[in-house]
């Protein structure tokens, strides 16, 4: 019976390449399912055999830590170098686009409370 191993919603593609070859150069039979043509559906890695189950999850979590490491890494190298993106260089790059977004919540807190302090004001 197929198992569940590893939901694909919201990973990046790269990642998702390096699991199949981690699976692959392990010789772990499995296979992959698309979020559709709706996108409904769940994207996921089964395997075919449950007796791989554990071996899969070891390394798969060994992997996991390897690639939090690396991304911990190149962000601390980022900020020692000065080049980590931050909320005002992210607005800076697009300052019109921060202003409208702005705006649009602005106009949205606007109508959440205006009809509110109608029914207090009477």
């Amino acid at each position: 019976m197929a198992t569940l191993l590893f939901k694909l919603r919201g990973v990046p593609d790269d990642e998702i390449e390096e699991i199949r070859a981690l699976l692959t150069d392990n010789h772990i039979n499995y296979y992959e399912t698309t979020a559709g043509n709706w996108g409904i559906s769940m994207p996921a890695i089964w395997l075919h055999n449950n007796e791989q189950l554990e071996q899969s999850k070891a390394l798969l979590a060994d992997y996991q830590k390897e690639r939090a490491k690396h991304a911990q890494q190149i962000y601390a190298e980022q900020c020692h170098e000065g080049t980590q993106r931050t909320i005002f260089s992210i607005i800076q790059e697009a300052p019109l686009k921060f202003v409208l977004y702005l705006l649009a919540i602005l106009f949205v807190l606007y109508l959440a409370t205006v009809p509110v302090s109608f029914l207090f004001a009477s």
